[in-house]
């Protein structure tokens, strides 16, 4: 059996995901990560987007969209601590569609009193939301 680290993706809400995994990959801060079994402690926030875990035995990833958070790698195993978190099954690709159009209009009127940087991050959380939607299409199903 390939080695494995202990996973956890929590949010406020729900405990989305906890078990052995071979890998994870998610969007950090400064780009995606891979987390393999051994890798270096560290702690960083993490953006909105999809965390794949490839359970052992699995064929398929696990898949969670993330609309940012923590991400915490210790030698015990690797924590997700999410904002918000939807399990990729359950990910609405009309609303996703909807709220990035919305956010769209919203920065493109300029007439109107908008929260730019609120706009911009329901933009990037609906484009992220889109992208998770479109890798499970095409790999996961």
């Amino acid at each position: 059996m390939a080695m494995t680290v202990h996973v956890d993706v929590v949010s406020a809400e729900e405990q989305l995901f906890s078990g052995l995994a071979e890998f994870v990959v998610l969007p950090g801060e400064s780009g995606e990560l891979g987390i393999l079994p051994g890798h270096t402690p560290l702690m960083t926030r993490i953006k909105p987007g999809a965390v794949r875990i490839k359970v052992p035995l699995q064929e398929t990833e696990e898949l969670i969209f993330v609309a940012g958070g923590l991400l915490e790698v210790q030698p015990t195993g690797v924590t997700v601590l999410a904002d918000t978190a939807i399990r990729g099954k359950d990910l609405d690709e009309a609303k996703a569609l909807d709220a990035k159009r919305k956010a769209e209009e919203a920065l493109a009127n300029k007439n109107a009193s908008v929260d730019y940087a609120k706009a911009m991050a329901e933009l990037a959380e609906a484009a992220a939301q889109i992208r998770a939607i479109q890798y499970l299409r095409k790999n996961l199903r």
